[in-house]
């Protein structure tokens, strides 16, 4: 089944166009990163998705069911679908459990059924000791948590992620990613997961789309979009690019990507070391070659250094237009 379907989607804010004929579709069970800088339109979408804002034109269709367009505006609470909100939206007043089990007591269960299940669902989350806190009495990770169970609570079908590891640490983040990807295959449930962190969106992703100003820029699986990039753009948010002069076949001059893993040590091409830097599992180095400059990314500790002369290879490379 499909679980959204968006067509032709646009949405102004205060007369300004944000998102323009935006076209998504998400299957049950896939996982889709939204990436794109601060201000393209991925909490825009996300929002008009919820219901929290109205399109100008299209429609929403979530699990075969119009929800927005054709003169039809279903209200939030009678989406099919659970939110994890960037800025965490706990009420401040509740514990952790009446927060969590707030979404259950909405759709008709019991008040001990519903904190018994937030219990369970906060343990998943591992701050099952934190159920009794407010908001003000945890730390960013933990309120982000709290955050992801209340949407969990909603055993929906569709699940909307705006940045939820933005605000924590390389450790945190990483946890969380690892957990939102169970939590979803467990559910069998659809997401996307909107974010500017170009390794997080590869990461956690079945397909990813790229948004530039409101457009859709490309779709595709994570090696399609870092390996096939449709433009420079889209190249440099998916990751380190350089661009060389290079020649294509029937068309002469041409500009070709290159991503410093694509570049190895050794016969082929001579060049100088400009810089190294030791990333901790890898060191990059900015080399310059008579076709100008480009970065190697090898793994482990410097084996060059500023000055040095070294030969590469250039294992791979991608056309981009002009």
């Amino acid at each position: 089944m499909t679980a959204l379907r968006v067509t032709g989607l646009d949405v102004a804010l205060g007369g300004t166009p944000v998102l323009h004929g935006v076209d998504l579709v998400v299957e049950s069970g896939e996982a889709v990163g939204l990436l794109g800088p601060s201000g393209s339109g991925k909490t825009t979408l996300l929002y008009a998705i919820a219901g929290f804002v109205v399109p100008t034109a299209g429609e929403i269709e979530i699990a075969g069911e119009v929800v927005s367009g054709s003169g039809r505006n279903v209200p939030p609470e009678h989406r099919s679908l659970g939110m994890v909100f960037q800025n965490y939206a706990l009420w401040p007043h509740l514990t952790a459990a009446e927060i969590v089990a707030y979404p259950l007591q909405r759709a008709g269960h019991s008040t001990g059924d519903s904190l018994r299940e937030a219990g369970s669902l906060l343990d998943l989350m591992g701050i099952g000791e934190l159920s009794g806190r407010k908001p003000a009495e945890m730390s960013g990770g933990q309120q982000q948590r709290v955050g992801l169970a209340r949407a969990l609570a909603r055993r929906a079908g569709l699940y909307l992620l705006d940045e939820p590891t933005a605000h924590l640490d390389s450790a945190l983040r990483a946890d969380l990613q690892q957990e939102l990807a169970e939590r979803m295959r467990t559910l069998a449930a659809a997401a996307i997961y909107a974010t500017h962190d170009a390794a997080e969106a590869l990461a956690v992703a079945d397909r990813v789309v790229l948004l530039r100003e409101g457009r859709v820029v490309q779709v595709g699986t994570p090696a399609q979009v870092y390996g096939e990039p449709v433009d420079l753009w889209a190249a440099r948010l998916t990751g380190p690019a350089w661009e060389l002069p290079g020649r294509a076949v029937g068309t002469g001059e041409a500009r070709v990507l290159v991503r410093p893993d694509w570049v190895a040590p050794g016969a082929g091409v001579p060049g100088v070391v400009e810089a190294a830097w030791f990333r901790g599992p890898h060191t990059d180095y900015l080399l310059r070659i008579e076709a100008g400059r480009l970065e190697m990314r090898r793994t482990g500790p410097p084996q060059w250094a500023a000055g040095d002369r070294v030969e590469v290879r250039i294992e791979r490379w991608w056309p981009v237009p002009g």
